[in-house]
């Protein structure tokens, strides 16, 4: 499971930007950077300011001089995106590393039965680390007419690659796009005849798919510029969202089974630390070395040792470039739509500006 929805990070020429890291996993990641690198500047892009300056007075506390912009984002609005895009433009003239972390699950609901009957199962610890037949959301539109889980953990994304293309893809230098993923992430789960699962119950196992495979489809398109992509698994974290879930006294409830089942699994990191190791790991990787059809993920082992896994994710490329395709239509069909509503609201203002 991914953390909350405000979550992406941006390594910028020497420095690391995080859209929205204001807690869980991305200000875990950004901790370890700044121990592995003090010269990073990070760029915290929230929806939230008021967390994200809380996040940033945290870094600075453990990591003092340490160089931390904040940036306003909230992936599930492309209007918003775009207006980040623009400030990141003026900024920096180079982005190194575009960490997207960002991940909602709306009022998921959870078959109590199936839980109790997996939990004293062979099947406990698949049930846990991936949530498969036990989760279903209610997902529902956003302003800009999508289903709010895609636009948020799949299209503010891609939409925000596209506009920071030229900062990502120049010349003599490589950069890199890091999805976190899911163990939830399922092929089942998505269909190419409904990107957005609005006839679904799974939105974010069919979102985290969807990046799954716009990961690839970018690695196919994009490399010879320069651009890698990478997928990321963190493992059971426990984060906002895992609380969202459950609350938080059933969590605290099971937790010495959890550390029991770690013993024999290891994808039980539990702890954001522990959940970025991958993410961490990826950014002192060399592009080129990565599988780009490889989802890394975060590992502890029973002793509590931290370490990366590659492993084969079930993707076609030529189905990734189709999704690919498809996010570029829906992409000029969102800006068309974009642009005719602000012309009508510049209208209405003058319309208000004239009989005033």
């Amino acid at each position: 499971l991914t953390s909350p929805k405000t979550h992406l990070l941006i390594r910028v020429h020497g420095c690391v930007c995080l859209p929205s890291v204001c807690s869980g996993i991305g200000l875990a990641l950004c901790e370890r950077l700044l121990t592995e690198d003090t010269q990073l500047r990070l760029c915290l892009a929230c929806r939230n300011m008021q967390r994200a300056e809380a996040a940033r007075s945290a870094l600075l506390t453990s990591h003092a001089g340490a160089h931390v912009d904040l940036l306003q984002l909230d992936v599930g609005s492309v209007e918003s995106v775009l207006e980040a895009a623009k400030v990141v433009k003026s900024r920096y003239n180079r982005i190194d590393f575009l960490y997207l972390n960002a991940g909602i699950m709306p009022n998921p609901q959870v078959d109590i039965r199936a839980f109790f009957k997996g939990l004293f199962s062979r099947n406990v610890i698949n049930m846990f680390a991936t949530a498969e037949g036990l989760l279903t959301q209610q997902d529902h539109l956003n302003s800009d007419g999508l289903q709010e889980v895609f636009a948020t953990n799949l299209f503010g994304h891609f939409v925000l690659i596209r506009e920071l293309e030229p900062l990502l893809c120049q010349t003599g230098h490589t950069s890199r796009v890091v999805w976190t993923s899911s163990s939830n992430a399922r092929r089942s789960a998505f269909s190419m005849d409904d990107i957005q699962h609005r006839k679904g119950t799974e939105p974010y196992s069919s979102s985290k798919y969807a990046s799954d495979m716009l990961s690839v489809a970018l690695n196919r398109r994009m490399n010879g510029q320069g651009l890698f992509s990478s997928v990321v698994c963190p493992g059971l974290v426990m984060t906002n969202l895992t609380y969202g879930i459950l609350p938080s006294s059933f969590w605290t409830l099971i937790m010495p089974i959890m550390w029991l089942i770690r013993i024999f699994t290891n994808t039980f990191t539990l702890t954001p630390y522990n959940g970025a190791e991958a993410l961490h790991w990826l950014f002192l990787q060399k592009p080129e070395s990565l599988d780009p059809r490889a989802k890394y993920h975060s590992l502890t082992s029973g002793l509590g040792t931290n370490y990366t896994e590659p492993r084969q994710m079930d993707i076609d490329g030529e189905t990734a470039d189709v999704l690919f395709s498809k996010l570029l239509e829906l992409e000029k069909g969102v800006r068309r739509k974009l642009c005719e509503r602000n012309a009508d609201n510049e209208a209405h203002q003058r319309y208000l500006n004239e009989i005033e």
